[in-house]
């Protein structure tokens, strides 16, 4: 593995568990109030994208971390609709 990829590996892994924190509060709280629907929405969208841009041009360190990144804000907008709309 290049130099490169690592560093491109290690730059989505961070970029990645940046949802992890909100997605444990919101299942810890059971309330995802503060949360805005719209940012998870447009961070879904762009994560499709990368993954779409990162397929054609053939670099794992793209698409991967952004398949993860779209699972983690699908599921942050799953606990949205889960515990704030069902109210």
């Amino acid at each position: 593995m290049l130099l490169l990829d690592i560093l491109g590996f290690t730059a989505g892994f961070f970029s990645m568990i940046i949802f992890v924190p909100q997605i444990y509060k919101t299942w810890k709280n059971k309330s995802a109030r503060d949360v805005s629907i719209q940012t998870f929405i447009i961070c879904t969208i762009s994560n499709i994208l990368w993954v779409i841009y990162g397929i054609f041009l053939k670099e794992p360190a793209i698409y991967v971390t952004n398949i993860v990144m779209c699972s983690l804000a699908l599921t942050q907008i799953s606990l949205k609709i889960k515990y704030d709309f069902k109210k």
